[in-house]
């Protein structure tokens, strides 16, 4: 039997009625997460383009294709492979290529090869194929050549508003509550996803977009929250890490769409409206019993409780007295002696703490290469899978659909056969299958998709356990700015990720190779890390730093309980 709020669950189910309908309405809203941060994948796509032709063409040509317009070459035409050139009615020849174009002085015969003077100047305006994408932001504002900065700067400053939108809304829910962040930020993200589809300039896009970020970046912080401390200890495991898989379905989503709408701004709206519905009923959530026990508000706690019981068909006995304890009356009661000196101390921890040893710098540094591999990992798989080759809309919606088995194999294997043995096979596997796309022939796409698509699988996995391995590898004296810390590199592989994305220009594969390289030696580095699977919690530096040298004799379940009490924090 546990202590304190977790007694709720003995009584009322791990994971009843009540808590399956709003967990799995909670996740509904965190599809749209990950289809905000995935849509610049197609908003900011940069179809083949020219510099503008003059009027009049009665004739192109590019190498060895000829034609009377334009649109019959995009099909033929590869940037870099040289100009396309056309001859107007007047008897003008132009070279024509993506940033500049030359004038032909003194052309007699209309062939592809010249090797007299040309007149070259800049391009005054473009001409796009529109045969793959119809509009995007970059064709509607010409972000090509010396603007072709402004494009690709567009995602980093989404990941940057990601960053802030999780400090900020983590900090104000656990101020406020849980439920008053999930309904605002749910309401914005529909607010300011519409409002991007009709930003008249590159400026003000960029704006909604960071603002966009912020909002989803801070719902998606907050129900990992919610759910967690609506669901038992038995399935929270599971409930925690699949909502990642809600987050991957929104990546399909984008992929659907992006087939579907090859024009920005409907395919904006349609994206922002496919989770909608959520407004409707958002409104009926209920504060976490943990939040309002925290706050004192028992009458309200009490209420929920009943409810709970009611909606899962059971009769309600449990009172919220029931649910409290001594220990849980002194963490409640911020007058007391005791508790001004806990927080005195806990003031008095700084991140120096985490490497206050040899041994726990090792570990503090292995741990935050993985949250930042596993980020870094996963938005370079999922960003730069149009990039690979083939049909750019199967690869995206791969690069979601193969997350989902990932979580699954993930949890059964934490569980069986330990969180290290788990995570570090799990980089090894995904850098190996990154740099194994070295050798692959430019011309066997599929093979280099399957090798990216195994490395996505693989960095998912490793993704999804980092968080709950960080608490415990920390005592519960620093544990929380252990996971908060680990949380800020991710945030920093995110806001790296997408000009690593950039190296693709470079060379097709350099992101999945350097992201494979990296994934490879913090595997190796992982290896060396303590096991946790069926430890009991550690209090203090000395019993975290003696994990996996030899037992640790604390009461499991007051472990347990504070184990809890980390994951809903």
């Amino acid at each position: 039997m546990t202590n304190g709020v977790e007694r709720l669950f003995d009584q009322l189910g791990h994971f009843n009625r009540f808590q399956a309908c709003l967990y799995f309405a909670a996740i509904f809203q965190a599809i749209s997460c990950g289809i905000h941060y995935l849509a610049s994948v197609f908003l900011v796509e940069t179809p083949k383009f020219l510099c503008d032709s003059p009027s009049n063409i009665t004739d192109v040509l590019y190498r060895n294709h000829s034609s009377t317009s334009l649109a019959d070459i995009w099909t033929h035409y590869k940037p870099g492979d040289g100009p396309v050139v056309v001859q107007t009615a007047g008897g003008d020849q132009w070279e024509l290529s993506p940033c500049l174009k030359a004038l032909r002085l003194d052309a007699i015969n209309f062939q592809y090869e010249f090797f007299g003077n040309k007149t070259v100047e800049s391009c005054g305006d473009f001409v796009y194929d529109h045969s793959e994408v119809e509009q995007s932001i970059v064709t509607d504002w010409d972000l090509v050549c010396d603007k072709e900065w402004l494009a690709k700067l567009a995602q980093p400053t989404f990941m940057l508003g990601v960053l802030i939108g999780a400090l900020v809304f983590g900090d104000i829910a656990d101020r406020i509550g849980r439920r008053p962040i999930l309904m605002a930020t749910s309401l914005c993200q529909f607010i300011f996803g519409v409002t991007v589809a009709f930003t008249g300039n590159y400026y003000l896009f960029v704006l909604m977009r960071f603002l966009l970020a912020m909002v989803s970046s801070g719902y998606l912080v907050v129900v990992f929250v919610y759910v967690t401390e609506f669901t038992g200890i038995k399935v929270r495991t599971w409930t925690s890490m699949h909502v990642h898989a809600a987050f991957a379905v929104g990546i399909m989503v984008v992929a659907l769409v992006g087939y579907l709408v090859r024009v920005w701004w409907i395919y904006q709206i349609i994206l922002t409206l496919s989770t909608s519905p959520f407004l409707l009923y958002c409104w009926k959530f209920p504060e976490t019993p943990f939040y309002l026990m925290a706050k004192g508000r028992y009458k309200e706690a009490q209420e929920l409780l009943d409810t709970m019981a009611y909606f899962s068909g059971l009769p309600p006995t449990l009172k919220v007295s029931e649910l409290k304890d001594e220990y849980d009356g002194e963490l409640l009661n911020d007058n007391k002696q005791e508790d001004g000196r806990a927080m005195q101390v806990e003031k008095r921890l700084s991140i120096l703490d985490m490497f206050g040893s040899l041994k726990m710098a090792g570990r503090s540094a292995t741990c935050w290469a993985i949250w930042f591999i596993g980020s870094l990992g996963y938005y370079v798989f999922s960003l730069g899978s149009v990039n690979l080759g083939g049909n750019q809309y199967i690869n995206l919606f791969l690069a979601g659909a193969v997350e989902v088995p990932s979580y699954l194999v993930g949890c059964i294997a934490m569980d069986r056969v330990g969180r290290k043995k788990t995570c570090a096979p799990a980089l090894l596997l995904g850098g190996v299958a990154c740099m194994l796309i070295i050798v692959v022939p430019q011309d066997i796409e599929i093979l280099a998709i399957v090798l990216s698509m195994t490395g996505k699988f693989a960095i998912a996995i490793a993704f999804g356990l980092i968080y709950l391995y960080t608490c415990e590898l920390y005592p519960t004296i620093i544990r929380s700015l252990a996971v908060g810390s680990g949380s800020m590199m991710c945030r920093v592989g995110s806001v790296v990720a997408p000009f690593c994305v950039y190296l693709a220009d470079v060379w097709i594969y350099l992101p999945q190779l350097i992201v494979g390289i990296l994934a490879f030696i913090i595997g190796i580095l992982t290896m060396f890390l303590p096991e946790t699977l069926g430890q009991p919690l550690t209090s203090t530096l000395e019993e975290a730093e003696a994990l996996g040298s030899k037992p640790n004799m604390k009461n499991a379940a007051v472990d347990a309980q504070e184990m809890n009490q980390t994951i809903k924090a």
